[in-house]
């Protein structure tokens, strides 16, 4: 049942009877329901939000980072046990990381799957040559905005295809930021739960996580792809299990 959070700043689901200590942060045009297999089994007292933007949550008013929506979700604690296990798949781990960084005194420890927080070997930095071009030629009124819109639809990825207005330009920024300092910043513990068959965010990523956090541990979830909250929702609870206080 969809409840409120935070002074009605913020909804999702509340799963057992105690206090929670589990908050669950979901991907990018996904919502707080993904986690349901994984937190609906009795022994874990948790909520799973939606992240402004998606689900039952409207989206932010400006043009947010993680580092904003961590801050956002953060009011939330407020109403959980006194250290947290923050459960992050994909989108929702980039928050999570932001999260552990600025809140280092409530996050007992991290559960990371399909976080895209490094770009992935050979992986384009920069838009194509020709559509370059013709953002130039846009700026220049030769080519229309819905010209430009037409080849952001043709050439853009599907999550940039199916956002729009200030959606858009958040999906833009985050996938601009850099982690380097916010990962230094996470002291606590932190799982890592990888299908060997993401291809939103390969297995490499997860492999460079565990070398460049001091207290990390992979586990590899053979045949698994991207969606793992879907596909694999007992290893992400025994993953949040090893990290319960």
């Amino acid at each position: 049942m969809l409840t409120s959070f935070a002074g009605s700043r913020l909804f999702g689901e509340s799963y057992g009877a105690g206090t929670p200590w589990v908050l669950a942060l979901h991907g990018w045009r996904r919502d707080h329901r993904d986690f349901e297999a994984v937190l609906a089994p009795p022994g874990i007292d948790a909520i799973a939000l939606d992240l402004p933007g998606f689900g039952s949550a409207a989206a932010p008013e400006a043009v947010w980072g993680s580092p904003e929506y961590a801050e956002a979700v953060a009011a939330v604690l407020d109403e959980m046990a006194p250290r947290v296990v923050v459960l992050g798949h994909s989108f929702g781990g980039r928050v999570a990381v932001h999260l552990a960084a600025s809140c280092p005194d409530r996050v007992a420890g991290l559960v990371l799957s399909g976080a895209p927080l490094h770009r992935p070997a050979g992986a384009r930095s920069k838009p194509r040559l020709r559509f370059r071009m013709a953002r130039g030629l846009a700026m220049r009124g030769v080519i229309s905005q819905e010209g430009m819109e037409a080849l952001r639809r043709r050439h853009g990825s599907d999550d940039y295809r199916a956002a729009s207005g200030v959606m858009r330009d958040i999906l833009v920024r985050t996938l601009t930021e850099d982690y380097v300092a916010v990962l230094a910043a996470v002291k606590c513990p932190v799982e890592l739960v990888w299908g060997d068959d993401d291809t939103a965010a390969p297995l490499a990523v997860a492999e460079q996580l565990e070398r460049e956090l001091p207290d990390a541990h992979l586990v590899v979830c053979p045949g698994a792809g991207h969606l793992t909250p879907l596909t694999v929702p007992g290893e992400l609870r025994a993953a949040i299990g090893r990290l319960k206080t």
